[in-house]
Order: C-alpha cells, then structure tokens, then sequence
C-alpha cells in the first residue's frame, strides 16, 4: 500500500534511464535499501555541513539553470540521512514552507541505494518511483534525477528536476542536468577541502594541486578527425609555485551531435577566490553549450552567471569555439567568440598564422552583462589545419629584463611547426618561451592545440 506523504520530497534516484518495463521496481514503500544507513555514508553527509543550513545561491542558481534547460516547473537538491530528506535547494514550491520530508516518502532512498541516475518519463507508471508518495504529493508526472556525491564516492542526495506532466527529456538536456549535478557535488568537495586545510592551518601545495586538478579535465575527449592536445604548465617549479589554485583553465566537450565546443579561460588572480569562479565558469559553459549554438551568447549566459552569484568580485577572460565537421568530412568549420581573451590563433598546414578576430569585454561581477560586447566570428580549418588557444602566460614570459614573449613571437613559433602533431607542437611553443625567458615565467600558462588530420 502506497504511504501518503506528510510533506512532498524534491529528489532525484534510481537506474539509468531506458524502457520502464526493463527495469525492476523499486524497493516496496516504507522499505529502505541497507546504503541509506552505511555508516560511511552518513558520516559523509554530515562531514558534508549541508543538513538544516539555509538556501545558498551558488546551489539555487544552479537549480534555476536546470529549470531553464529543461523548462521543468520544479527544481531540488535534497541531502538525505537515515531518516529525512532534506531540501538544501527546492525552486517551485511555496516558499517558508518545512524542508524536509521522511526519507521513506523521498525518492533520494532509491537514488542510495542503486548509485545511478534516473529518468522517469512518465513517473505514475515508472515501477521504480511509482509506488513513493512523492509522486502523488508533488504531482510528479516527469522526474529527471541525478547522484550527488561525497568526494569519496558516497552518495549525498540527488539533484533533479520535476515536471507536472509525463514528457521525454532530451540527451542534451540530460547531458546539462549531469553536469549540473557533478557541479554540485565538486562545489561539495571544494568546501570539504577547504575547511580541513582551515583546521590544519596548513593550505599546502598538495592540497592546492588537487584542487587545481580537480578544475581541469582529467583527459581530453577524442573529437573525431582531431588530433588535441592541451597542457598546463605552473609558474616555476619552487616549493611556493604550487601552494595556490591559479584561475587557467580548459574544456573540451560534446555538444549536441557532432558539434563540439573547445574552451581557453583565465580567472585574475589566485587562491581559493579564483578556484570558485573557475569551477562556476566550467560548469555554466558545459551546461550553456548544449542550449545554444553561438559561442557569444554562451559567453553572455555566462556572464550572467558570473554576475549573478557573485562568488568572488574577480573578473575573467574566456575564449571559446563551437564547431563541427564540414560537409565534406575532411575540415572542420565553427564560429569563435572571446571575452576580453588573447585572440586565439590558426596554423595553416603550409605554415601561415591568422589571428581570429573576435574582441569582447572581459566578463566581471561588477560589469552588468550585456551581449552587444560579444561578437561571434566564423572559421574554416582544413586537412592539416590548427587552432590554438592559450592564456597570457606564455605571451608574457620573459626574464625579469627584457621583452616579453608576446603574440608576434607566439605566431612565429606556431608557424614553424607546421606539419608537426598537436603534442609536439605544444612541446615546441613552450620550448621557445622558456627559452626567451631564460626558464622562468610569473604566471601560469594553458594551452590546447585541435589540430585536423592531414589527408593521407
């Protein structure tokens, strides 16, 4: 027998979306799986500092994102114990209202207890959520629900979306929600690392390296016909080089089918500050590209964002390209826009440097957005064909006396690797700065090369 509901749950559980009558029900209602009382996962969840604190922005903003790229009416992320269900974050209900509910009503105790996500199209007929309360409570004829997790793996909540009515959502819209949780739960490790690094006293240069890890991909995709490579390169190799999270950063990402988008970001500054808006920055730009196909009003969403939570007052630049292959396959042809960013660069395969033009503001909290600063500019990369990005770090390497590297030097080093793969020439780029620069360098650099394959 169905229990009702004393409060409506906001949550988001179970397997990974597929046919409804492939997939086993969940456990009966009022039963509970034995991971919702692991007590390695409870102590997570309270070492997590989220249980009875009150709505933050970062995390409500976050939720509005997903209402926007879903049109759902109801947004969550619940925290839930061995008894409750708890709503850090729920847009669309009445507000002032409790913010908990038994975790026996809440759909988080099947998200526990399978550790993967779930997309219940038409939830009164789902076998895995149908028999909760919740959906009778909420009127929940949709659900798209996502883990959040511990940074040691254990599962925390869910975040989801709720819809009034039965209805699909599409994989570009369930790509953005994905990211949006994993955003949650890095904002979740983020604070954890930040606070025992507090308590020690101690922010050690260990500790800054995995953070400054964590704001980078682990490895770069494989774009079909590309051949990509990306390196980040720290200041010097002193012990005090890597005690702080510097704000360069890449990304490259599946769009929406074969369209691709390439990211170059660089936040001002260092430290914990930066780190914060490195990580809005990455997760808004994932969630933003599958919504929108003109890298300019990307950038201007997330300027948005930026000015919206203010996480920090430090501006940044960002470089960022969407692009695909051409009609006939062998070339690749996109649009580029930049906000205040060094202008990326093209290498021909017979040598030849053109510069994209695409000027655009820098992005700051305390600028209000407006998309009239950014502007999108197409380009054509043929077999052999190179696009470079980069952050001033390399362009304004020198030895304390002399010149700077600079962007005329930049392009001529770019020009004499032509031919060359994407990895020897970002080998042969830094070569010739650190030797301009006698081996030293003030800031950090990142650079990222998509080079298309030469005919055979």
């Amino acid at each position: 027998m169905t229990r009702k509901a004393v409060l409506p749950t906001g949550a988001s559980a179970g397997t990974v979306a597929g046919a409804r009558d492939a997939v086993p029900a969940g456990p009966p209602a009022g039963e509970l799986p034995n991971a919702v009382f692991d007590p390695a996962r409870l102590a997570a969840v309270a070492a997590s500092g989220l249980l009875d604190t009150a709505p933050e922005g970062t995390f409500d903003d976050l939720a509005q994102l997903a209402l926007a790229i879903t049109g759902a009416q109801k947004a969550f992320f619940t925290v839930a114990d061995g008894r409750r269900s708890f709503w850090k974050t729920a847009l669309g209900i009445e507000p002032g209202g409790a913010r908990e509910n038994d975790i026996r009503d809440s759909p988080c105790h099947v998200l526990i207890g399978t550790g993967k996500e779930l997309i219940a199209e038409d939830a009164a007929a789902d076998p895995r959520v149908r028999d909760l309360a919740a959906v009778d409570a909420l009127g929940i004829g949709a659900w798209a629900g996502f883990p959040v997790v511990s940074p040691d793996g254990h599962v925390l909540g869910g975040f989801c979306v709720v819809d009034k009515d039965a209805r699909p959502f599409t994989a570009e819209q369930s790509h953005a929600l994905r990211t949006l949780a994993r955003s949650v739960s890095s904002e979740i490790a983020l604070r954890q690392a930040l606070r025992q690094a507090r308590a020690s006293g101690d922010a050690s240069a260990a500790l800054a390296r995995t953070l400054q890890d964590s704001l980078l991909p682990p490895r770069l995709p494989n774009a079909p016909g590309l051949d990509v490579a990306a390196v980040h390169l720290p200041a010097d190799s002193s012990e005090a080089a890597g005690t702080e999270v510097v704000g360069d950063f890449y990304d490259l990402f599946r769009t929406r089918g074969e369209s691709w988008c390439a990211v170059m970001g660089d936040v001002c500054g260092k430290g914990i500050d930066a780190a914060k808006v490195t990580a809005l920055a990455r997760y808004t730009l994932r969630a933003e590209a599958t919504q929108h196909t003109g890298p300019a009003t990307v950038l201007h969403r997330l300027h948005e964002a930026v000015a919206g939570q203010r996480v920090s007052e430090r501006f940044l630049t960002v470089a960022l390209a969407v692009f695909g292959p051409d009609e006939d396959g062998d070339g690749v042809t996109g649009r580029y826009a930049s906000a205040g960013h060094p202008p990326a660069l093209v290498r021909r395969a017979d040598g030849t440097v053109e510069e994209l033009d695409a000027t655009g503001m820098l992005l700051s909290p305390l600028l209000p957005p407006t998309r009239d600063h950014l502007a999108d500019t197409a380009f054509h990369l043929r077999p052999g064909d190179a696009l470079l990005l980069y952050t001033d770090g390399i362009t304004e390497a020198r030895d304390g006396r002399g010149p700077l590297f600079g962007e005329d030097r930049l392009a001529e080093a770019l020009a004499a690797t032509h031919g060359a793969d994407a990895a020897t020439t970002l080998a042969a780029l830094w070569g010739r700065a650190s030797e301009h620069s006698g081996g030293q360098a003030a800031d950090d650099t990142a650079l990222m090369l998509l080079r298309v394959a030469p005919l055979s």
